[in-house]
């Protein structure tokens, strides 16, 4: 995978969490720094394991599927970025409630791993590509705390509006990643 695509993949894989940072900030009572960066560390730490935990698993499966890898790393992140693009547009059903100064560890690590269940499967289907996981997991988490840290502190001043739309664009640029690794296979 080339550097440019591991970029755009590790922004794509950050903006479900970044939405949910907008919403985590819009549902705080001015939000202050430390605990945007509280909220930034713990979504990008669990970010960033699962991938690896996916590859793992991909791996190990790996030399059963070496022919069509490359199928299966475009169809995951089709089938990704297309729920993304789905979450983004179907309207929000919550009701208003009174705002609290911080969110609990549990609550946060439970939205997270929700958000890097999608991360989990792009980790599948990196043990198809040639790409170093460390290196991927290290910038998911890295582009996930970034995110979520800003989305934190945007979410009182945003809402949830410009949060649906940055999980639709990362929706669409992990079908992009996912056409490039396809083209890349196929006219080599």
């Amino acid at each position: 995978m080339n550097p440019i695509s591991l970029i755009f993949l590790a922004l794509a894989m950050s903006t479900d969490a970044f939405a949910a940072a907008i919403g985590k900030g819009s549902s705080l009572h001015k939000p202050r720094f430390i605990e945007a960066l509280r909220t930034g560390l713990i979504f990008g730490v669990i970010e960033a394991i699962t991938p690896v935990v996916g590859w793992a698993i991909g791996n190990a499966a790996s030399s059963f599927v070496e022919s069509w890898d490359h199928w299966i790393a475009f169809t995951l992140l089709l089938i990704l970025g297309l729920h993304m693009i789905y979450n983004g547009v179907k309207p929000d059903d919550e009701e208003p409630e009174e705002k609290a100064g911080q969110h609990s560890f549990l609550i946060l690590a439970v939205t997270a791993f929700a958000t890097s269940v999608d991360a989990l499967a792009v980790g599948v289907g990196l043990a198809f590509v040639d790409v170093n996981i460390l290196v991927a997991a290290a910038a998911i988490g890295l582009a996930t705390m970034t995110m979520v840290t800003i989305g934190v502190m945007l979410g009182r001043v945003l809402g949830t509006m410009v949060g649906k739309r940055a999980e639709i664009m990362g929706g669409v640029v992990l079908m992009l990643v996912g056409a490039t690794i396809l083209y890349e296979h196929l006219s080599a």
